[in-house]
């Protein structure tokens, strides 16, 4: 909350972290919410980019791809 970035980027973050550990409690009045901020198509969008990205770090997760020993 304390980030240097704009109310919509914020309310993006709280999408894709809801999306990501709790999606199941994106109600009514969450999606009201983000429509005050982004139009229908937006919101698609955003949760296709999250879904995305939530699976992606899954997939690696789940191959054993991460090596936290690997330098960056």
């Amino acid at each position: 909350e304390s980030a240097d970035i704009t109310e919509r980027e914020k309310l993006a973050l709280r999408f894709a972290e809801r999306m990501a550990t709790d999606h199941h409690s994106m109600d009514d009045a969450f999606f009201e919410g983000l429509r005050m901020e982004f139009t229908d198509p937006e919101i698609f969008e955003l949760g296709m980019i999250t879904g995305q990205f939530i699976g992606y770090g899954r997939l690696i997760s789940i191959l054993d791809l991460e090596d936290p020993e690997q330098p960056a």
